[in-house]
C-alpha cells in the first residue's frame, strides 16, 4: 500500500473493519503449551475441572487450536459501541524528542469503561448469560477489569460482585464509583466476604492485598454458588484470544498508513493488553517470516517476566487455581502498592511465559517514576493522559526512539496505549508533587515466596 500523508495523524476504520474471528495463536505456537494441572493431583485437567468456574463455551476455547475463532454477532454488536479503535502517528512526540523514528500508538481508551478490558468482558458476559449464568465474580487491581465486566454485565442482565485489591481500592475511588453506576457490588480484598479474605485479614489486618489474593475471593464467591460463575481479566489463553481484535486491527490500520513496526511494545501484568497487540504480529512472524521485533514492559516492582522463574505455580495466592506454567515470583510474593495495579501480579499468562522463555519476545522492567516521567511527556506532547499501565510501555517506546535518533535509524514503533489514566489523578499528583516512589527487586521477598513453588 502507498505511504500515506506524512503529515496524517489519525487512522479509523469503518466499524464493518470489526473483526469477524478472534485470532487464536495456539494454531501457530513452534513449541506446545504445557498444559494446566490439578491442584491437587498434579495430573493435567480437562473442561470437567474447569466446568464450576466456566461455561462451556468459554472452556472450549481455552484449549482450542483453531486459528480462528468466530466472533458472535451479538459480541460485535456490543463492539461498535467503540471498535475499531483507532490508531494515532504520535508526530508531537516525535518532534519533541527530536527523532528519525515513526511512532505510532493504538488507543483503546475510547471504551465505555476507558481501556482494551471491554474486549474480553464483552464475551465472557456473553457466553456466561447463554448458558444461564446469573451472576459473576472476579477480581480487579487498578479497577479497570472491574469496570469492563461491570459494563459487560450492565449489557447482558448479569449480577457482578468485584473484589477489588484494597491498595487501588484506596488509591482509585472513582473507578468503585463506576463499578458501581454500572450495577456493580464492589468490596475491597481482602474482605470480609470469604473464608480465604477472612483468614489474610485475621493474620494481616492491615494487608494491601494483591492481585492474587483477590483472585483467591473471586474463585471461592464462584465456586460456592450455584448461579455464580469466575470472570477473569487477563492470564488465561481465552482472555488473551479476545483481545486480538486489537492487533488485528492494527494491522490494518498500519497498512492504511502505509508501513510496518519494526519494533511492538506493550506493558505486561498478567498479559491481555500485550497479547491483544503483539499475537496476530507474532502470527506473521510465524507464518510469513515476517521479523516484527516483540517488546514486554513489566514494573520493577512486580518483574516476573525479567526477574523471576519459569515454572508451574497457582495463579491465586489462596492457591485454589490449576496449576499453570508461568513466570512467576511466586504464589505468596505480595507486590508493593504501585500505582500500575493492573500490573501488580505475581505471574504471567502462560502463553507470554511460553514465548518469552523461547526468545520470540523480549522483557524488560521499569521503575514508576520512571515510567510517569514518559507518561507526562507523551501527555503533553500528544494530550492523551495515560494510566499507570501504558506508561511503562510509553517508557519503553520513548527509549527505543532515542536509541533510533543516536543511531541514526528510521525505526517504525508501535505501542498500544491499552487506556486513559483520568481515574489516575492522584498518581499523577504525586509524581508531580515529586512524593511518588520508586520500589525496588525485593529478592529476599521473591526467594521466600519462590520456596513454597509445587513441587512438580
Amino acid at each position: 500500500m502507498a505511504p500515506s500523508d506524512p503529515r496524517q495523524t489519525k487512522f479509523i476504520l469503518d466499524e464493518s473493519r470489526i473483526p469477524r474471528a478472534w485470532y487464536n495463536i495456539a494454531a501457530d505456537l513452534p513449541v506446545p503449551p504445557a498444559p494446566p494441572l490439578h491442584p491437587g493431583t498434579h495430573q493435567p485437567i480437562g473442561p470437567a475441572d474447569l466446568a464450576p468456574l466456566f461455561p462451556m463455551g468459554l472452556i472450549g476455547q481455552e484449549v482450542s487450536t483453531e486459528r480462528e475463532i468466530e466472533i458472535p454477532e451479538p459480541v460485535r454488536d456490543a463492539y461498535r459501541l467503540y471498535r475499531p479503535s483507532p490508531l494515532y502517528r504520535a508526530h508531537r512526540l516525535e518532534r519533541a524528542l527530536d527523532t528519525p523514528a515513526h511512532i505510532y500508538y493504538k488507543y483503546e481508551g475510547v471504551s465505555p469503561a476507558g481501556s482494551h478490558k471491554p474486549n474480553t468482558a464483552i464475551p465472557q458476559a456473553f457466553y456466561n448469560q447463554q448458558e444461564g449464568v446469573k451472576r459473576l465474580a472476579t477480581e480487579t487491581g487498578a479497577g479497570q477489569w472491574g469496570s469492563a465486566l461491570a459494563f459487560a454485565g450492565a449489557l447482558f442482565g448479569l449480577e457482578v460482585k468485584v473484589y477489588m485489591v484494597r491498595a487501588s481500592y484506596d488509591q482509585k475511588p472513582y473507578r468503585r464509583i463506576l463499578m458501581e453506576t454500572y450495577g456493580a457490588e464492589v468490596v475491597a480484598s481482602p474482605s470480609l466476604s470469604t473464608n480465604y479474605g477472612r483468614s489474610v485479614l485475621s493474620a494481616t489486618p492491615d494487608s494491601p492485598g494483591s492481585l492474587g489474593m483477590a483472585i483467591s475471593e473471586a474463585v471461592e464467591d464462584a465456586a460456592t454458588r450455584d448461579d455464580t460463575k469466575y470472570a477473569l481479566g487477563s492470564v488465561l489463553n481465552h482472555v488473551l484470544t479476545h483481545q486480538t481484535v486489537i492487533g488485528q486491527e492494527a494491522i490494518e490500520q498500519m497498512g492504511m498508513a502505509g508501513e510496518s513496526p519494526d519494533i511492538i511494545i506493550g506493558c505486561t501484568g498478567g498479559g491481555s493488553n500485550f497479547a491483544g497487540l503483539t499475537f496476530p504480529f507474532l502470527g506473521r512472524n510465524f507464518r510469513d517470516g515476517a521479523s516484527h521485533r516483540i517488546i514486554a514492559v513489566e514494573p520493577e516492582a512486580a518483574p516476573s517476566l525479567t526477574r523471576g522463574v519459569y515454572a508451574y505455580d497457582f495463579g491465586d495466592t489462596g492457591k485454589m487455581t490449576p496449576l499453570v506454567k508461568m513466570y512467576t515470583l511466586g504464589s505468596d510474593f505480595i507486590p508493593e502498592p504501585i500505582h500500575a495495579g493492573g500490573l501488580r501480579y505475581h505471574g504471567m499468562a502462560p502463553m507470554v511465559s511460553l514465548l518469552k522463555e523461547h526468545g520470540y519476545i523480549e522483557a524488560r522492567s521499569v521503575h514508576q517514576r520512571s515510567s510517569f516521567e514518559a507518561g507526562v511527556q507523551f501527555a503533553r506532547a500528544e494530550g492523551i493522559l495515560p494510566a499507570p499501565e501504558p506508561n511503562h510501555a510509553i517508557r519503553v517506546a520513548i527509549d527505543e526512539a532515542l536509541a533510533a535518533r543516536e543511531a541514526g535509524e528510521s525505526k517504525v514503533i508501535l505501542f498500544n496505549l491499552c487506556g486513559h489514566g483520568h481515574f489516575d489523578l492522584s498518581a499523577y499528583e504525586r509524581y508531580l508533587s515529586g512524593s511518588l516512589e520508586d520500589f525496588g527487586y525485593p529478592e529476599d521477598r521473591v526467594k521466600e515466596a519462590l520456596a513454597s513453588l509445587p513441587a512438580v
